[in-house]
């Protein structure tokens, strides 16, 4: 047994298990935020049920969006399709990172890819929520999604980080090495 390798290994091995266990949560929870969409109406109205409890301002925005949704619904059905598509997005980009999870150094693009979306949240959710008279709660509240969805990602990214340097290292004392 070659004992001068095993901390590294021991190191990759529980690096490994960290990035795929925070991939696994970041999926999850992009998929939970994503399938979300497909009820909207049903939501809306469980959260209308509460809404004697929560600040006016947020009470009177929710019951706007709430008569907005079931207004579309019964008029224009085939506009709520487009929060199908939303959360068919969602499970899509999800899926993206199962090649984070299987090969974290090969496939780290993708998370930097992930990063630069969630900083885009802010720029569209700044730039176009005036536009549509969304109000400044509410745009946080999108932000939000971005803020709280990059923080594990700069997480992982330190972490592979760490890891390609173990790689680079063996790499480079291998006796193989010219």
């Amino acid at each position: 047994m070659d004992f001068v390798n095993t901390p590294k290994k021991t190191t990759e091995s529980l690096l490994l298990r960290k990035i795929r266990r925070m991939i696994l949560l970041f999926m999850v929870l992009l998929v939970l935020s994503g399938i979300t969409a497909f009820p909207v109406q049903t939501e809306l109205h469980w959260m209308m049920q509460y809404a004697g409890s929560l600040p006016d301002t947020l009470a009177q925005w929710l019951a706007l969006i709430t008569a907005a949704v079931d207004d579309t619904a019964g008029k224009y059905p085939y506009l709520i399709y487009g929060y199908d598509w939303l959360a068919y997005a969602h499970i899509i980009i999800a899926l993206f990172f199962t090649g984070v999870y299987r090969d974290p150094i090969r496939n780290a693009w993708v998370l930097r890819i992930g990063m630069i979306a969630c900083a885009g949240v802010f720029v569209l959710a700044f730039s176009c929520a005036q536009i549509r008279g969304i109000p400044l709660f509410w745009t946080l509240v999108d932000c939000s999604f971005g803020f709280f969805g990059i923080i594990p990602l700069i997480i992982v990214q330190r972490w592979i980080n760490q890891l390609e340097n173990i790689h680079v290292q063996k790499f480079t004392n291998s006796p193989h090495t010219l």
